[in-house]
């Protein structure tokens, strides 16, 4: 009896697994916008793309020197709404074009950026700025509250997820406040120009619970240039290109995960995305 009991409540978790409508996509000028029934407000929304960056940012004025100026347009938004295709133009020429898909407890990105022109790109890394107020329990409106949200976020040291604020805190820099985390071989020059961490991640996944701790939300792309946290209640897992030689093709992924909080569960599923990746 007890074994037909647990077989019977599996099935139900699978059907009721199987009948979830999961994700679904939207566009709203320059948001992206992540939606499923059971996220708080329903919506994540992520300014996507912030903006694309020069080297050199960590001591440089953000607007006069490290933006890259480029339009977006939607090429194709599927009608179920879990594909979503976009194309990004640099003003130094380079196109990127992005496929972004929709799971029940993921959002897949694949990006190709190339470069047509005949001189080099000084795209190095780009910016998903997602906005995590509401996902958090602390609303839209910030109010001078921008650090409020630090405790439910994290990043993983040594392997170990570990809660924000992280000590030593960095407090120093052109804009305060803010904690950047550089990925591995990234210049400290050529970070965001938000204090700086000396702490080195033990990878790109970077992520927070919601108000109940009932769900975990996470992000990570590859190649990786940063990890950061904003003054818009906001995490980033900042992608890295490298510039591109003209003629240049360069490849970059990324994923979100909104899945139960089960830390050992999230790194095997990152470890399986990106193969390598942990301990790196």
């Amino acid at each position: 009896m007890k074994f037909f009991l647990l077989l019977v409540t599996a099935l139900v978790l699978v059907g009721a697994a199987a009948q979830s409508p999961g994700i679904t996509l939207r566009r709203d000028g320059h948001w992206l916008l992540i939606e499923r029934p059971d996220l708080p407000g329903g919506t994540i929304r992520i300014n996507y793309l912030e903006a694309y960056c020069r080297p050199g940012a960590h001591d440089a004025d953000w607007v006069r020197h490290t933006v890259i100026p480029h339009t977006n347009d939607l090429v194709e938004l599927a009608p179920d709404r879990r594909r979503l295709l976009l194309r990004d133009r640099l003003a130094d020429g380079v196109v990127v074009e992005h496929v972004i898909t929709a799971a029940a407890d993921e959002v897949d990105f694949r990006l190709t950026a190339r470069n047509p022109a005949q001189t080099v790109s000084e795209a190095h890394w780009a910016q998903p700025c997602v906005r995590l107020g509401e996902f958090t329990g602390f609303g839209a409106a910030f109010r001078g509250g921008e650090e409020d949200y630090l405790p439910r976020c994290f990043l993983f040291l040594d392997g170990r997820l570990s809660r924000l604020p992280l000590q030593p805190w960095a407090k120093q820099a052109r804009y305060t406040p803010g904690q950047v985390w550089r990925g591995p071989r990234v210049p400290a020059d050529d970070v965001n120009p938000r204090p700086l961490s000396p702490l080195l991640p033990s990878h790109g996944l970077i992520g927070c619970f919601n108000a109940d701790e009932s769900l975990i939300f996470a992000t990570a792309w590859e190649p990786w240039h940063e990890l950061f946290q904003g003054v818009a209640r906001c995490l980033h897992s900042d992608f890295r290109l490298g510039g591109l030689l003209p003629g240049e093709t360069k490849e970059v992924r990324g994923k979100i995960y909104l899945v139960a909080p089960d830390a050992t569960a999230l790194l095997r599923r990152y470890e399986a995305d990106f193969p390598g990746r942990v301990g790196h």
